[in-house]
């Protein structure tokens, strides 16, 4: 038989012990749901990543960039939309078919395929961009002298087939010429129109390059401002075969010199007379979709991921 004192210190050691583990159990509960909570945090967040990741954005800015594109306007000839009109593009009703972002990887889309909405000397259509220096202003442009240089991340994302099987040519970025207004009035041409130095194609899923040269060396330097002085020169493609994945293409101009390069890993370098006969001409860049078919149902979407110019 317990005896009195001996049964209160049984009881009172036995309250002790019963309270320690409603007070180990109740602090497991919490760290319990606490732990419950972070994860939701975390479960949240990861959530809330992947939707980001989801929508994205080119890395582009138009403010300096004019685009033509393959759509009628009202006289009859390609559409083109200026400054500060085309950073609304997403929701110009003129562009929304032809300049749209594909927001899964973040990419400016050209569309174009074969319209009677043509530009000077040329029977293709275009979805391209306009170098403008200055913001809506075509008649601020640079020479070689002066410097350029621009560089674009792309891809081309869908392309037709001509009756041979072959992928119908795009051209992708180009240094145009141009005549100052003193320039064409000293020759008596009704434009500014000069012929580009530069164009760079898709081509069956290579890169090739075209420039100009000039058909005779001593032509003085007036000679030097009418297209007919020049003509094409034999062409460069690059080895690697890009496909339709994503490449980066720079151009880089400096006096009489102009370099091309391919993923920072192919180089096609252009320093002789003709460069240097050229740097007479003003020039712009362009860049985008200027499709090279007049075939029925041909078409050609070239994805932009980023561009940038510098001078």
């Amino acid at each position: 038989m317990i005896k009195p004192i001996k049964k209160h210190l049984f009881i009172k050691e036995f309250l002790l012990a019963f309270l320690m583990v409603c007070v180990s159990v109740n602090a497991t509960c919490q760290e319990k749901a606490g732990s419950g909570t972070d994860s939701n945090s975390k479960t949240e967040k990861q959530d809330k990543k992947k939707k980001n990741k989801k929508y994205k954005l080119p890395n582009i800015d138009l403010s300096h960039w004019s685009v033509t594109t393959p759509e009628l306007n009202a006289k009859g000839g390609a559409t083109s939309v200026q400054p500060p009109a085309i950073l609304k593009y997403a929701t110009d009703e003129r562009l929304k078919k032809y300049m749209y972002n594909d927001s899964t990887d973040g990419s400016l889309v050209f569309y174009a395929y074969p319209s009677e909405a043509t530009t000077a000397n040329t029977k293709y259509s275009r979805s391209e961009l306009r170098e403008q220096m200055v913001s809506g202003d075509n008649k601020t442009n640079w020479t070689f002298a002066q410097g350029a240089y621009m560089k674009g991340k792309l891809a081309m994302d869908e392309v037709s087939k001509d009756k041979n099987g072959k992928y119908h040519k795009v051209i992708i970025m180009q240094i145009h010429g141009v005549l100052t207004d003193e320039q064409r009035d000293l020759i008596g041409q009704k434009d500014n129109n000069a012929p580009p130095i530069l164009k760079i194609y898709w081509d069956n899923g290579k890169i090739r390059v075209k420039t100009k040269v000039l058909k005779n060396l001593s032509t003085p330097n007036e000679g030097l401002l009418f297209e007919e002085a020049w003509g094409d020169d034999e062409g460069f493609d690059f080895e690697q075969v890009v496909g339709f994945e994503k490449f980066t293409l720079e151009v880089k101009v400096s006096a009489g010199k102009m370099v091309v390069v391919l993923n920072n890993n192919e180089f096609k370098v252009y320093e002789n007379i003709h460069m240097r006969k050229w740097g007479i001409l003003e020039n712009y860049f362009k860049a985008g979709n200027y499709f090279q078919s007049r075939d029925e149902g041909a078409f050609a979407r070239v994805k932009y991921y980023e561009l940038e110019v510098k001078h």
